[in-house]
């Protein structure tokens, strides 16, 4: 009767990471890493709330809260990793900005900005990092 309980408890709790999602979660580290080194405060990774996930959320210089975006690729050659970041995912980016300001009211004291962080990583190589800050409204 519980025999499938048993067969879903023996599962691992998390899938084995396919290439893509693995370099997607390298990329977001390298992300962290490069808006540390510019001087930004990272206040959340991986922020999920009803309206959805925003890679990383920082402060820039105490006055920016800054909303960021990262795509990687292991390859530019067909097409740029922020290409992805079409009219409807920054609509969805948007709404995950909202959904924090209304449940962080002291964040509303600061400016909003709206970057992606474009990675190319190359298997065996080193990642490529472009900042592109104010890439949307």
């Amino acid at each position: 009767m519980f025999r499938w309980i048993t067969a879903l408890l023996r599962r691992p709790l998390r899938p084995a990471l396919c290439p893509a999602h693995d370099l997607g979660q390298r990329g977001e580290r390298q992300a962290e890493k490069f808006l540390r080194k510019a001087g930004m405060k990272v206040l959340a990774s991986n922020y999920r709330c009803d309206a959805g996930e925003i890679d990383i959320i920082a402060l820039d210089q105490l006055k920016t809260l800054v909303f960021v975006e990262v795509k990687t690729r292991s390859s530019d050659a067909s097409v740029l990793p922020e290409s992805a970041v079409d009219t409807k995912k920054q609509a969805h980016i948007r709404a995950v900005a909202r959904t924090y300001l209304a449940a962080h009211p002291q964040a509303r004291q600061f400016e909003i900005r709206y970057d992606i962080i474009s990675i190319v990583w190359p298997d065996g190589e080193s990642p490529q990092i472009r900042h592109l800050e104010n890439a949307f409204r």
